[in-house]
């Protein structure tokens, strides 16, 4: 029987974004997530990856990946250090989480050349860190693999060219869910201390049963369907159920008060529209700053898959300013 939210009409996709997703599904498929396609999956992103002479932008960062050391009693984990060559004063960092639903993805992927854009626009540095992946690695492996990267970026900053506390953590999707959790680690461990959150569509609430996730399934690139495949990866029997940590869903956090400044943004027409507005409302609600974006008409990540779309450039325009005021403090 259907229930009521599942009989609801989706959210239309902008016109240009649809256009720009039918293209993409017609190029490569429907993207499936299961035990069977992961491995094709990681794969085919892996073809994706940035080179080293890529992420250099022409020059403007010089670029090495280091191994330092990971978590207590765990493998050292690769960084990406990118750093501005114009600058000659220490500078602050986007530190970039990648996304992939847990399962796939690299530090290497597309959404770091994107946040190299915004590094290169202000001065700043970037670092990103390649973390343990699910179902192979559950939790807690890619977030104290993603909290270790900071907590050594951090230590080592002067030697790195950064100025340590000017440090903001970044991520999309997956990545954004790990820069939240990660926010939220550093705040409780007393760890670095941060000047901000960029969370772009970020992966939040492993219950998976929000309106929006109900209203969009079967549509776009990341739905229900594939969101309880990447939280099962991570969590197995837990997902859904009474005892999941907020550091491995952000949105169980009972305490949201005492964060750095967030942006969250994220397209009406995907499945986690809702429960990244409600950890914005949250936020306020616990007395701190977040600014929030929704874009109409957008579905999960459009603003990479559809670049040149209207909507996608207006929304990559506002990051820019946030980093600006927030590194301005």
């Amino acid at each position: 029987m259907t229930s009521t939210v599942d009989a609801r009409p989706p959210v239309p996709f902008d016109p240009e974004l649809a256009a720009a997703l039918a293209a993409l599904q017609q190029r490569r498929g429907p993207l499936v997530f299961t035990a069977e396609t992961l491995p094709a999956l990681r794969a085919s992103r892996g073809e994706e990856e940035l080179s080293l002479a890529e992420l250099t932008r022409d020059g403007a960062f010089t670029v090495e990946e280091r191994a330092v050391p990971g978590p207590a009693g765990a493998p050292d984990i690769t960084l990406l250090i990118c750093r501005p060559t114009a600058v000659v004063q220490t500078t602050g960092v986007l530190y970039v989480i990648h996304g992939g639903g847990m399962v796939i993805g690299s530090h290497r992927g597309r959404e770091v050349g994107e946040m190299l854009g915004l590094a290169e626009e202000l001065g700043l540095g970037v670092v990103s860190v390649e973390y343990r992946l699910a179902p192979e690695n559950p939790f807690p492996a890619g977030l104290e693999d993603c909290y270790a990267g900071l907590v050594w970026t951090v230590e080592h900053a002067g030697e790195l060219g950064f100025e340590p506390n000017r440090i903001v953590v970044a991520g999309a999707s997956a990545g954004g869910g790990l820069a939240a959790a990660t926010a939220l680690l550093a705040r409780d461990r007393g760890g670095p201390a941060l000047l901000g959150q960029l969370l772009l569509c970020p992966m939040l609430d492993d219950r998976n049963d929000t309106y929006s996730a109900h209203q969009m399934t079967g549509l776009g690139v990341w739905d229900r369907e594939a969101n309880a495949f990447g939280w099962t990866a991570l969590l197995g029997d837990a997902r859904g159920g009474p005892d999941v940590s907020p550091y491995a869903a952000p949105a169980r956090a009972t305490d949201l008060s005492g964060l750095p400044p967030a942006f969250i943004d994220v397209g009406s027409a995907e499945t986690f529209r809702d429960e990244d507005i409600e950890y914005a409302n949250r936020i306020w609600r616990a007395g701190g700053q977040a600014e929030l974006h929704v874009w109409p008409g957008g579905f999960h990540g459009f603003d990479l898959l559809a670049p040149e779309a209207t909507v996608s450039r207006i929304a990559r325009e506002q990051r820019l300013p946030w980093l600006r005021r927030v590194f301005a403090r």
